[in-house]
């Protein structure tokens, strides 16, 4: 089953994290990223860029609207995702716990749905 890995940061906080930690922090995710791979259980994985670059939209009685920033408004911002394949929760969130990033943000698991099977 696949599961979806966000990776969140306060943005307040990752303001403060020394330069060094953040450069280990990035070694050491690509190194997790590649035994994610070696071990069959990376799908994908991206970064995505300050929330200042976020554009949210929505369509409400047929109209498109765009607006600049993300939806939610909290000090958390989605930084970055891993998509996986784990034999099920327990596993995804073991993975999940291995991440680096988590040490300094948080990861928040989610299974993704599966439509193919009917369960959406």
């Amino acid at each position: 089953m696949r599961y979806l890995c966000l990776v969140c940061f306060d943005g307040n906080e990752l303001n403060t994290i020394d330069a060094e930690t953040w450069k280990q922090c990035q070694v050491d995710s690509a190194a997790y990223d590649e035994k994610l791979l070696r071990s069959g259980h990376m799908v994908h994985a991206e970064a995505l860029q300050s929330i200042e670059t976020a554009t949210t939209v929505r369509v409400r009685n047929g109209k498109l609207s765009a607006t600049d920033g993300p939806f939610a408004e909290t000090k958390e911002q989605v930084a970055g995702f891993i998509l996986i394949e784990a034999a099920d929760l327990n596993e995804a969130i073991r993975i999940a716990g291995g991440i680096p990033l988590a040490r300094i943000g948080s990861v928040e698991v989610r299974p993704v749905m599966d439509f193919k099977s009917g369960l959406g």
